[in-house]
C-alpha cells in the first residue's frame, strides 16, 4: 500500500535566530506572492508581513528578485520530493496504478491548495515572469515533470494507459487540470480529498460512459468572434488599436506589469496620446477583459446553437471545447489576455467581471447537464466540478501549448491539439480496450471496460 508523504516543514526548530528570521521572510513572501502576486508585492510589504522593520530585510536578502528565486525553488522542490517518493514505491498492478494515480493527484493538490504557500506562489506567478527569471528554475520543474513522466511511461508499458496519445501530452493535460484549481477551488467548502477523488476518476475514465469514434468524423469549424463593425473615424480606429495592443501586453506580462507606456509602445504611439482615448490603465484593462469574455461567450453559444434536438451530445460538447480553444489561441486576443491575467487581477476587477464568468459557466453547465440527462455523460459525475476541471485543463494550456510551432517536429497544429484534448476529456487516459467490457466499472476493478473498436 502506498502511504501519503507528509510535506517537509519550511521552518526548523534547530535554526538560529537569524536563520529563523530569514525563513520567516521567505514564508511571508510566499503568502504575499500567492495572494497578491509578485509584481504587486514590495519589500516593505514582505517586511511588514514577516513582522520586522523594513530596513532589516536587507540583512538577509539583497532584493525582491532573490526572495522570489528562493520561493520558486522551494515551491517545486518540496512537491518534487513528495511525488518522487510516491513514484519510487508505486505498484505495477492495475488496481495499484489507479490508487497511486489518485494519491499523486491528491499530493499535488494538497501542496497547491493547502499545504504550501511556496507551491501555490510558484504556480500562480511563474507564467507571468520573464524568461530570465524563469531560467534558473527550468531544470527543477523539468525534474518534477520527469517524475510524472516516469510514472506514466511505466503505466503505459504495463498497458494501463491508452497508446494513441503521448505520455508527454497526458502529463501536461493532468498538470493543467490541477494547476488551474488555484483559481476556483474553495478549500473551506470541500476537502481536497474529495476534489482529488473526482478529478482522478474524470482524468482516468473521461466523462463519457462509452468510448466513441475519434473526432475525425465531427464537423468542427474554427470559431469566429462576434462581428464588430469597423471603427468609424480615425479616433475610433486608434481607440480600437490601443485595446488590441493592451490585450497583447496584458496577455504576455500580466496586470501589474502592464503600463500605459508599454501599451503605447505596442500600439506604436506616444504614451501621452493614450490619454486622449482612455482616462487610465484600469479603463483600458476593463474593456479588454470584458471583450475577452464576451467574445468567448458569444462564440461558444453560436457554436452549440448549430445543433438541433435530439442532440449528438458527443459532437456538441466536442464543438464547444473546440470553440473555447480556438478563442483562447486564435480567434480573440482579448480572450487569451483575460484567461492568462485572471489569476493576478485585483479583486475589484474580478468582481466587475464575475457576472459574465458565471454566465459562461452556466452555458457549460446546461450543455453538460443535458448530455448527462440523455445518458451521454456518466451519471456518477457532478456537473459543476466537471465543468470547472474541464475548463481549467483547457485554460492552462495557454501556458505550455504554442500553435505557432505547428509543423516543427513533434509539435501539433491547433486542430490536432484540440482533437487530442477532446478525446482525453471525453474518453479519459486509460486503456479501456485492455479490460473486458463491464459497464462503467469502478476504481477497484481497473479502467472501465469497453468493447474493442474495429
Amino acid at each position: 500500500m502506498v502511504h501519503k508523504t507528509d510535506p517537509p516543514r519550511t521552518l526548523s526548530e534547530d535554526l538560529s535566530k537569524s536563520e529563523r528570521t530569514r525563513e520567516g521572510i521567505l514564508s511571508a513572501a510566499a503568502r504575499l506572492f500567492r495572494y497578491e502576486g509578485y509584481h504587486a508585492t514590495t519589500m516593505r510589504d514582505i517586511a511588514q508581513e514577516a513582522g520586522i522593520e523594513a530596513g532589516s530585510i536587507y540583512y538577509h536578502f539583497q532584493s525582491k528578485d532573490q526572495i522570489l528565486s528562493e520561493v520558486l525553488d522551494l515551491g517545486v522542490r518540496q512537491l518534487y520530493q513528495a511525488v518522487s517518493e510516491i513514484v519510487r514505491s508505486a505498484p505495477t498492478s492495475s488496481e495499484g496504478f489507479r490508487k497511486t494515480f489518485e494519491l499523486l493527484i491528491e499530493t499535488h493538490l494538497n501542496y497547491l491548495l493547502t499545504d504550501s504557500d511556496f507551491t501555490s506562489a510558484n504556480i500562480r506567478n511563474y507564467p507571468m515572469l520573464s524568461d530570465e527569471t524563469r531560467a534558473p528554475h527550468r531544470e527543477l520543474r523539468a525534474s518534477y515533470a520527469g517524475a510524472w513522466g516516469k510514472f506514466l511511461n511505466d503505466a503505459k508499458r504495463a498497458g494501463h494507459l491508452r497508446s494513441d496519445i503521448s505520455t508527454a501530452v497526458i502529463r501536461q493535460f493532468i498538470l493543467s487540470a490541477m494547476n488551474w484549481t488555484v483559481e476556483w477551488y474553495d478549500v473551506d467548502k470541500y476537502p481536497v480529498r474529495i476534489l482529488a477523488v473526482r478529478m482522478s476518476k474524470l482524468i482516468l475514465d473521461g466523462m463519457c460512459p462509452h468510448r466513441k469514434a475519434g473526432t475525425e468524423g465531427l464537423k468542427l469549424c474554427p470559431a469566429t468572434p462576434a462581428k464588430i463593425p469597423d471603427p468609424d473615424g480615425k479616433a475610433a480606429k486608434t481607440r480600437a488599436e490601443i485595446l488590441k495592443a493592451a490585450a497583447r501586453v496584458l496577455r504576455d506580462n500580466g496586470y501589474k506589469a502592464t503600463t500605459l507606456r508599454k501599451i503605447a509602445e505596442e500600439a506604436d504611439m506616444k504614451a501621452g496620446s493614450v490619454y486622449y482615448h482612455f482616462n487610465s490603465k484600469e479603463a483600458i484593462v476593463d474593456e479588454v477583459l470584458n471583450a475577452g469574455l464576451r467574445d468567448l461567450l458569444a462564440g461558444v453559444e453560436a457554436a452549440v446553437r448549430k445543433f438541433d434536438a435530439p442532440y449528438d451530445h458527443y459532437a456538441r460538447i466536442a464543438t464547444a471545447i473546440w470553440a473555447h480553444l480556438d478563442f483562447l489561441f486564435k480567434a480573440s486576443e482579448f480572450t487569451s489576455a483575460n484567461i492568462r491575467s485572471y489569476g493576478m487581477l485585483p479583486n475589484h476587477f474580478r468582481e466587475r467581471h464575475r457576472g459574465i464568468r458565471r454566465e459562461y459557466g452556466k452555458l457549460w453547465d446546461r450543455i453538460l447537464r443535458e448530455a448527462q440527462d440523455d445518458g451521454a455523460i456518466r451519471s456518477d459525475i457532478k456537473i459543476v466540478p466537471l465543468r470547472q476541471v474541464m475548463l481549467g485543463a483547457l485554460n492552462w494550456t495557454v501556458e505550455w501549448f504554442d500553435p505557432n510551432k505547428a509543423g516543427v517536429e513533434g509539435y501539433l497544429s491547433l486542430p490536432e491539439f484540440s482533437s487530442m484534448l477532446i478525446n482525453l476529456l471525453l474518453e479519459g487516459i486509460c486503456n479501456r480496450e485492455a479490460t473486458p467490457s463491464t459497464g462503467q466499472g469502478s476504481p477497484e476493478s481497473g479502467c472501465p471496460g469497453q468493447t474493442r473498436r474495429k
